[in-house]
């Protein structure tokens, strides 16, 4: 397997079937976590740049000459965008000084709604999805990770403000 492939599949974790998009926004979470264990909110930001840069070539690589823009080995992406997802956790953790783990609630949230907005494509997701090149692919999950880091948010202040008070 050539390094295009490994890092467009993430290592393979794109081949596992059914739903390898769901595949690789699992195995997102770990790594996240061991970004921000390691190095905190910057490195798991320099960690969504290094995947962004990283996948949007692997997947020229894997894509050209053929008619699927977007097959569904490609996972990368979803690794990029979940990342996103989790950086309010990571935000608060690093600037609070607390363990990550005690937000699970926030990982679960990040995770489903990440994926509920990567699978639905509403607005601007379905936008960059139609775009049709290998920016596409990335920025599809960029703007997914973006809308559930936003729900991530909503729902702390909700549980914080309306819940918790």
């Amino acid at each position: 397997m050539n390094i295009s492939k490994l890092v467009a599949t993430v290592l393979g974790i794109g081949y596992i079937r059914p739903g390898p998009g769901t595949w690789g926004s699992l195995v997102a979470l770990p790594w996240g976590w061991l970004l921000h264990v390691i190095g905190g909110l910057p490195l798991l930001i320099a960690g969504i740049a290094v995947a962004f840069g990283a996948g949007w070539w692997a997947t020229a690589r894997m894509t050209a000459g053929h008619s699927d823009h977007d097959p569904s080995e490609i996972v990368i992406d979803e690794v990029v965008g979940q990342w996103i997802a989790l950086l309010p956790l990571s935000y608060a953790s690093w600037t609070m000084d607390m363990n990550i783990l005690v937000m699970w609630p926030g990982w679960v949230s990040a995770f489903l709604l990440f994926r509920l907005f990567d699978i639905w494509k509403p607005l601007l997701v379905g936008w960059a999805d139609r775009r049709g090149d290998p920016l596409g692919v990335m920025l599809d999950d960029v703007i997914a990770g973006v809308f559930a880091l936003v729900g991530v948010i909503l729902l702390a202040v909700i549980y914080h403000v309306y819940l918790f008070a």
